[in-house]
């Protein structure tokens, strides 16, 4: 596989806009870790809210000069929306946005968040399958989820410049890579089996081929590989990562790993093993990893485990 040449950054911040889990009393904050305080004139007059979805502001430093990328959307119109002002972050040095897949769970606040942004045209990169429709988890015969639509004029009436791909794509001078359509290579990482769509008028399994991350590369520490839910499987994933950009070299393993409720809690220490044998400095599930598999990674890999939540601010240097 030809690799794809990923500048080395001095810093990679992420900070989370969105995420299923909050703790305002945490007070663990360290040269890696800062939690959210939000105060307004010396009061805490607002909670940094937690729902099930994701979102984060992604910032690379490079030669002094800073990128900064939009990674997913967060599930309600308002949640991630309200956290950007809970927290006074400023969105408008937002260059560029991308989208880990097409669910409603990362596309929910698009709208809300790109009008913050305050501009048009800001690139929004996306594997074409997002758009699928109709989409749902199908629970029974008669009883299935529908996911929200996302079409390609919401996306364009957002104000955002689509550009659609299913390869490996750099970001912002090169210094984030959009992963693409992640190969399943792993024998255990064997997909989702509820979700299904709708192909030339019948019902099919739906891969999730839409699934992919971000990857940055951190200056002689390694890849900083960011999922969304990681449904093509987050050891899949990461070992994507490191044959297109030809870094070995494993620094943070962070994002939704999608290993919550029965069908994915047999393989959770299988996957918390492939996860110790690439040698993270960091790792950081969220979102969907779920309850057994965050408390599995903890006691595994005590040392390198970060617990994240809505607001938190991770600075790798």
């Amino acid at each position: 596989m030809a690799s794809t040449k990923l500048k080395a950054v001095e810093k990679v911040e992420i900070l989370t806009l969105q995420d299923n889990y909050i703790e305002m009393t945490a007070m663990d904050n360290n040269a890696v870790v800062t939690r959210a305080m939000p105060l307004q004139d010396g009061e805490i007059r607002a909670s940094v809210v937690a729902e099930h979805g994701f979102s984060a502001l992604v910032k690379t430093t490079v030669e002094g000069k800073k990128h900064t990328l939009l990674f997913d959307f967060g599930f309600s119109e308002n949640g991630a929306a309200q956290n950007v002002k809970t927290l006074g972050v400023d969105l408008k040095e937002v260059a560029a946005v991308a989208l880990s897949h097409g669910h409603s769970d990362h596309t929910g606040g698009m709208t809300r968040m790109t009008a913050m942004i305050g501009r048009e045209n800001i690139p929004l990169v996306a594997h074409p399958a997002v758009f699928k429709s109709p989409r749902y988890v199908k629970l029974g015969e008669e009883f299935k989820l529908n996911f929200p639509k996302l079409t390609r004029d919401m996306v364009k009436k957002a104000g955002l410049s689509l550009i659609e791909t299913e390869k490996p794509y750099p970001l912002l001078d090169n210094t984030i890579l959009f992963l693409g359509e992640v190969p399943h290579t792993t024998d255990f990482e064997k997909g989702w089996p509820l979700p299904h769509c709708q192909k030339d008028g019948q019902e099919v399994w739906d891969p999730i081929e839409d699934d992919t991350s971000i990857v940055m590369n951190l200056k002689d520490k390694g890849l900083v590989i960011l999922s969304g839910c990681a449904h093509s499987g987050i050891v899949n994933t990461v070992r994507y990562a490191m044959a297109v950009t030809g870094i070995d070299k494993v620094h943070v393993v962070m994002g939704g790993f999608h290993l919550s409720g029965p069908f994915f809690e047999p393989i959770i220490d299988r996957t918390t093993d492939e996860l110790q044998k690439l040698h993270p400095a960091f790792i950081i599930p969220t979102h969907c990893t779920g309850r057994k598999a965050i408390m599995a990674m903890e006691r595994q890999m005590p040392d390198q485990f970060i617990l994240n939540m809505s607001g938190t601010k991770l600075t790798f240097a």
